[in-house]
């Protein structure tokens, strides 16, 4: 079985909605929180969490 874990929010640390597994790329994805309101986006691969850009 493949590892999942949810996608933690760059500014406040906290999970987000989004679910992530270790085969998942993502590239300019727009990450919202919903506890923090920020939104950004970010870029995925083998489970490492780089930050593009700041939105808000």
């Amino acid at each position: 079985m493949e590892k999942t874990e949810f996608i933690r929010c760059p500014v406040c640390g906290n999970k987000t909605r989004d679910k992530i597994r270790e085969d998942t790329v993502l590239k300019n994805f727009p990450l919202f929180c919903p506890k923090c309101k920020s939104e950004c986006l970010i870029d995925i691969e083998q489970l490492d969490l780089r930050l593009s850009c700041l939105l808000k």
